[in-house]
């Protein structure tokens, strides 16, 4: 008789499996953020302006959410009602319109690389706020790699010097603005429920993003005249249904199977699937210098993470 299949084993397996699945929908949630800077890239091209497709992508995600948070209306009090708005604007219409605006100007990896350095910045924003909070030194060490990374991106897209900064410039502004909205979004999350805290910042994404529509695409093409495309409502069903709502769905689940420091880890594979896409896709180049900058930043956010866990667990 058998007896090492027992119940305790089989929760086991049972454990490994969803874990499994776990790691799987991590690397599809995170597969699906690196192709959307191509996918917006392919929009820019077909003729829609960054904010247009902000807000084509964002409406769709809306009454997505929507159809799933709808019985809150308000926050608790008008503070926090303020501090959802400020989310609207950081996290919604200014990353979004600046990471939109950076892929005209520069590569869809490089945006995708700049963008991935939020989660450092906001440990640097956290150090200082906080003061109680001390960075470790596998954290500084790891900043730094990852910054002299960020500047041999840069350089690997500067044969056009009165270009390409720009869009490297907007691509790390887009950074700033997502770290100092995680920041707020911490207070919130005690307090309300994160499909309520979507839908709110969704809509004041929506919302705040208008004057940036009537400034800077105002006389870009009528989004109705190219809808017809193909290329342009594939993409933008990819962005709105895919790694607005399907990416978000995944990654709360994963964050809460594999726990945050597990799921982040897997960001890192961001840059290098926009890398891939773009090359596949846009036939973007990218030279020895901007590999060696690829290196240097993920090297360098895997080593602070890591040295920060192991100088943890030498405590512990």
């Amino acid at each position: 008789m058998n007896h090492h299949n027992t119940p305790a084993s089989t929760g086991e397996i049972h454990k490994s499996q969803h874990n499994f699945w776990a790691h799987a929908l991590a690397a599809i949630a995170v597969a699906m953020w690196g192709y959307s800077f191509v996918s917006t890239k392919v929009l820019l091209e077909n003729g829609l302006g960054p904010t247009q497709i902000y807000i084509c992508r964002f409406i769709i995600a809306y009454i997505v959410v929507l159809c799933i948070s709808h019985k809150r209306i308000f926050c608790r009090s008008w503070l926090d009602e303020c501090l959802i708005l400020v989310c609207g604007l950081l996290s919604g219409s200014l990353y979004f319109i600046a990471e939109n605006n950076a892929l005209e100007y520069t590569l869809a990896t490089n945006v995708a690389l700049l963008t991935s350095l939020s989660p450092l910045i906001t440990v640097l924003l956290v150090a200082c706020i906080y003061k109680s909070e001390k960075i470790s030194p596998g954290t500084w060490i790891g900043t730094a790699i990852a910054f002299v990374g960020v500047a041999c991106v840069v350089f690997n897209s500067s044969t056009d010097v009165q270009i390409r900064p720009l869009g490297d410039f907007l691509s790390l502004l887009a950074a700033f603005s997502w770290s100092i909205y995680s920041l707020i979004l911490k207070k919130l999350n005690a307090v309300y429920d994160v499909w309520f805290i979507t839908r709110k910042t969704f809509f004041y994404g929506l919302l705040t993003s208008l004057p940036f529509l009537v400034i800077g695409d105002a006389g870009g093409v009528n989004p109705l005249d190219v809808l017809s495309r193909p290329a342009v409502w594939g993409n933008l069903l990819f962005l709105g249904l895919g790694a607005s709502t399907a990416a978000f769905l995944i990654w709360g689940n994963t964050v809460k199977r594999l726990g945050a420091i597990t799921a982040n880890n897997y960001m890192y594979l961001q840059p290098i699937v926009t890398m891939v896409v773009s090359a596949i896709i846009l036939h973007e180049r990218v030279s020895f210098v901007g590999i060696t900058g690829i290196v240097l930043i993920l090297g360098g956010l895997w080593l602070g993470d890591y040295l920060t866990r192991l100088n943890f667990g030498a405590r512990k």
